[in-house]
Order: C-alpha cells, then sequence, then structure tokens
C-alpha cells in the first residue's frame, strides 16, 4: 500500500512540496465554497480537506488525485439531507457525516469484493449530460447570494462584488495564463498561477469588506471560522439510517467515476497504472475519514488534481503536504476569514462549475451516435426538472437501456466473397458474389435471451428473400457467447429449417464458444456441418446441393 513511498525518490520532493503548497491554496476557498453547496458551515470543507488525502495516499494509486470536497458531490449532498434537515441545523451536519460513512463504506466494500468494473455501465455521454445538469442546478441556487437578494431585488454592493468577481475569475481562466507567458513567466508556472486566481480574489475580497467596512452595509460574510483541528468522532443519528440509503450509493457510485474519471486522464499522461478497486477503497476510507473529522462526502477534483499535476506533483506525498498545510491553517487564528464576502464565494463557485462543462461531448455524439446525444440531454434535464437523484437514476437506467436496445438488435450482415480470393465481406458493402444455393449470415454480437428473437426474425426474413437457398451458414466469428436461451432458439431454428429442407450449418465459431456447444445437443442434431472457416463452407456448398 505504501509502494510509492518505499520507492521515493529525493528528485521527486521538489515537485511534491511545490505542488502541496499549491493545491492547499486552492483548497481554502474551494473547500469553504462547497461546503456552501452541501448547505454546511464553511469550515466543514476545510475539515473534509484534512483526512481524506491522508487516508487516500495510504491506499489510493494515482500520484495526482487530489481528494477532498467537489460540487456535483456537494449538491448532491444537499439534496439528500434538505427534506430530512435544517441547513445548518447540529442534525444537518451529523447526518452529512453519516452520509459519508455510508458512501465511504459501500466504496470499501465494493473495493474489497473487487466489483469496480461496475462503473463501466455508466456511459461518457450521460455522465456529461448530469455534468451539465448539475453545473446548471448549482449556478442557479447561488445567484441569491451573488448578488444578495432575489431577482430582481438585488443588493448593489454584494451584485457589484459578485459580478466584479466572476469577471476577474472569467479573465483569469482565459487570459492570464497567456498574458503571463507574454511577460516571461514559464509556462508550467503561468498556468499554475492562474488557477491561484480564487485563492487571490478571497484575500482582496476580504482586504476590500475590511478597508470600505462592507459587511457594514448589507454585504454578507462568512462570519466566524472556528480554529482548530477537527476532533475524530461520530455521531449518528439511528432513525435516518434508512432514509440515507439510497443517496449514499448514489454518492458513492458517483464519486468514484468522478474521481477515476480525472485520475485515468492524468495516469495517461504519466504512464502510469491505477488499480480500480484499489480505488474504491483510497475514496471508500477517505469518506470514512471524512465522516469522522466532521466532513461530508468527499471524491477526487478533476480541476485541482489537474493543478496538482501541473504543479509538479509526483507522489501522493503531495496531498499528505496539502493535508498538513491546511490543518496549520486551521491551527493559526482564522479571525481574518471572518470577513471573507459570501459573494466572492459564489462567484467563486459559479466559474468553478461552469468550467465543467463539456460542449465537445454533445455535439460529438449528436454526430456520431444521436441516442447517445439525446440520452445526454435527457439527463441533463432529468436532473433539472426531477432532481439530483432522479438524474442519477435515470442516467444508469438510460446507460444501460442504450446497452440493451443495441444489444437486443445486432448487426448480421449477408456474406458474399470477394472475386478470386478466400475473403467473405458484407455484400452492401463490396461487389462481392453469391450463390443463390448458400446463403451467408454473419451474427456481429453475442446471442443471449435479449437478441435471439430479433436473429431469428432477421434470419426469417433473409430466406424469404432468398427463396433458392438450400444451406443457411451462420457465421459466428464476431460471437463471444452464447447462453441457455439462444442454445434453445438455435435448436428450434435448426429442426424449422430441416422441415423446410434447408440445413442449417455452422461456421468460425470461437473455441470457447465451441466448448460449451459440444456439451450440448445443437452440434449432434445440426442439419449441416460446423465449418473451420468461411472459405470451407463456400467451397463445400456453393454451386451444387450436398
Amino acid at each position: 500500500m505504501l509502494g510509492w513511498l518505499r520507492a521515493y525518490r529525493r528528485d521527486d520532493l521538489a515537485g511534491d512540496v511545490g505542488a502541496g503548497i499549491v493545491v492547499a491554496m486552492m483548497m481554502i476557498p474551494q473547500g469553504m465554497a462547497y461546503a456552501l453547496v452541501a448547505g454546511l458551515p464553511p469550515v466543514a470543507g476545510l475539515y473534509a480537506s484534512i483526512v481524506p488525502p491522508l487516508l487516500y495516499a495510504l491506499f489510493g494509486t494515482s500520484s495526482s488525485q487530489s481528494v477532498g470536497p467537489m460540487a456535483i458531490i456537494s449538491l448532491m449532498t444537499a439534496s439528500a439531507l434538505a427534506p430530512l434537515a435544517s441547513p445548518g441545523s447540529a442534525l444537518y451536519g451529523m447526518l452529512a457525516a453519516q452520509l459519508a460513512l455510508v458512501s465511504g463504506a459501500v466504496l470499501l466494500a465494493c473495493g474489497l469484493l473487487r466489483v469496480g468494473y461496475l462503473a463501466n455501465f455508466f456511459s461518457r455521454p450521460v455522465m456529461s449530460g448530469f455534468t451539465l445538469g448539475s453545473a446548471v442546478v448549482i449556478s442557479l441556487g447561488q445567484v441569491r447570494t451573488l448578488v444578495g437578494g432575489a431577482l430582481p431585488h438585488v443588493h448593489s454592493p454584494s451584485a457589484a462584488l459578485g459580478v466584479g468577481s466572476i469577471a476577474l475569475l472569467l479573465f483569469a481562466r482565459r487570459w492570464l495564463a497567456p498574458l503571463l507567458r507574454r511577460l516571461g513567466m514559464p509556462c508550467g508556472a503561468a498556468d499554475v498561477a492562474a488557477r491561484l486566481a480564487p485563492m487571490v480574489l478571497v484575500l482582496g475580497g476580504i482586504a476590500l469588506v475590511a478597508s470600505l467596512r462592507l459587511d457594514r452595509m448589507g454585504v454578507q460574510v462568512i462570519g466566524a471560522v472556528p480554529s482548530g483541528l477537527p476532533g475524530l468522532r461520530l455521531a449518528t443519528s439511528a432513525a435516518h439510517w434508512q432514509e440515507l440509503l439510497k443517496p449514499s450509493l448514489l454518492i458513492g457510485f458517483m464519486s468514484f467515476l468522478i474521481a477515476m474519471s480525472g485520475a485515468q486522464t492524468l495516469a495517461l499522461k504519466r504512464a502510469e497504472k491505477l488499480h480500480t478497486n484499489r480505488e474504491l477503497v483510497g475514496l471508500g476510507l477517505a469518506n470514512v475519514g471524512s465522516a469522522l473529522s466532521g466532513g461530508f462526502p468527499v471524491t477526487g477534483s478533476l480541476s485541482r488534481s489537474a493543478v496538482n499535476f501541473a504543479a509538479g506533483a509526483r507522489t501522493q506525498l503531495a496531498g499528505v503536504i496539502t493535508a498538513a498545510l491546511l490543518a496549520g491553517a486551521l491551527v493559526l487564528p482564522t479571525g481574518w476569514l471572518a470577513l471573507l464576502p459570501l459573494p466572492v464565494l459564489a462567484a467563486t463557485i459559479i466559474v468553478a462549475v461552469l468550467g465543467l462543462l463539456d460542449w465537445s461531448t454533445l455535439r460529438t455524439a449528436w454526430h456520431y451516435d444521436r441516442a447517445d446525444a439525446l440520452a445526454l440531454l435527457a439527463t441533463s434535464g432529468g436532473v433539472l426538472l426531477l432532481g439530483v437523484e432522479a438524474g442519477v437514476v435515470l442516467g444508469l437506467l438510460l446507460s444501460l437501456g442504450t446497452m440493451i436496445w443495441r444489444e437486443s438488435r445486432p448487426h448480421i450482415a449477408v456474406l458474399g466473397r470477394i472475386p478470386h480470393t478466400e475473403h467473405f465481406r458484407n455484400i452492401d458493402r463490396y461487389a462481392a458474389e453469391t450463390d443463390p444455393n448458400v446463403l451467408l449470415l454473419r451474427v456481429d454480437a453475442g446471442l443471449f435471451f435479449g437478441n435471439i428473437e430479433a436473429v431469428s426474425e432477421r434470419i426469417e426474413e433473409e430466406l424469404a428473400a432468398h427463396r433458392a437457398a438450400r444451406h443457411l451458414v451462420l457465421v459466428l466469428s464476431a460471437v463471444n457467447a452464447i447462453d441457455s436461451s439462444a442454445l434453445f432458439g438455435l435448436l428450434e431454428l435448426n429442426r424449422a429449417l430441416a422441415r423446410r429442407d434447408v440445413r442449417l450449418h455452422l461456421a468460425e465459431v470461437k473455441g470457447p464458444v465451441l466448448d460449451r456447444l459440444r456439451a450440448s445437443t445443437l452440434l449432434s442434431e445440426l442439419s449441416g456441418r460446423l465449418f473451420l472457416s468461411t472459405a470451407n463452407a463456400w467451397n463445400a456448398l456453393a454451386r451444387h446441393d450436398t
């Protein structure tokens, strides 16, 4: 588990220290902002940024992953707890920790049981749709804080501070790094400096409130932030275990998806090998640690992980340094944070979540596969209209439904021989020769209970279109499995064809499939023959009866 520590090199230390410092500066405004999204006091975001990265460093496998609060998981936390307690209340904080505990236990169990592959059933377009809907919900939820009141009634100083902060953050995101590079700063340093704009803005906002006394003019500030480290404790509500089970499962599932998405992207750049089940264990223990230290559900943040990577993080020690610095910030006097204006935090949240929007996925899916594009739009609409939990469930159902729909209607090609060769291709795509006596059909999917009826119907349609055919050859080169329902379907097809004086042949059956067929009666009852290749079938059956 500490393989990275045993193999640690002195040359890695400078990069890890630098990255740890940069991410800690980024984590302070982000942690507090995402705690507000979750309906918790800002300090809870700092609590959730200390123990979780320490535990992930012990058990996780990504050298660049930054574990802590994240916008979408914070939104899901607020959505789950809003019906159960008032935001900011003692019960609400207790339930947030309990939610993190159950989510962490679910992730930990999945890792120990080695079922990380289940995350593959959530398609990328659906994930993008969920992110799109969540970003819009989070942004709309911060508008009131941004402008100091409900539209159209706004508090002018708050609105000026909030809208101005958005403008500065957007400028920093788009133009600050190129500007710094033109001024001579190295590319990597310029990119990292631009990422630290939220922290600079927080410091500027505090200075502005202090100098102009904006809090006395009605600008809301976060108020006193308790100093000192969180105690390791866990209080739970026995009456709410059942209500928290479903959202805990969803939050755990989404935490893993979000974390793996970012970690895999960065691992590819460094040719690292991620271990899915160990990632589950690391994230699970991180959430348990957050629950024990007064936090809420956490995950890996793509934006912070990218900064961690760009700042030079070489190992998980960078996360340990970040946690240590945040702990030190809480040990020191925290009175200076009391004047942090909420409109600035709202602006930080809005710009951060809008940066999650990925319109390229929608454009690509729309041109490549309309079903995926519609699933993306339906998922985002579900989040907006039905709520976050319903959006997650809808997205999962759409992912599975799309997969089942495609598998239930497999592509089947009528093959012909490319003249003077032993290659056989789809006659709709190639000028291939056919024989009226032989019908060659290639099935391009595994055969199972969900598609055997559709396959049988398509075979009947092709036989009706090729009435002279006395031999049907099923080319199974693309079939990786045949379940019991499909086996019975093939047996019935063989008997039905025999009654019509049409023989059924099989060609290019894969070894594992053939092994299972030998344990059945299909091969012994087969009216035709078993051929090693399509060419052998063609040579034996074309232009004459056997």
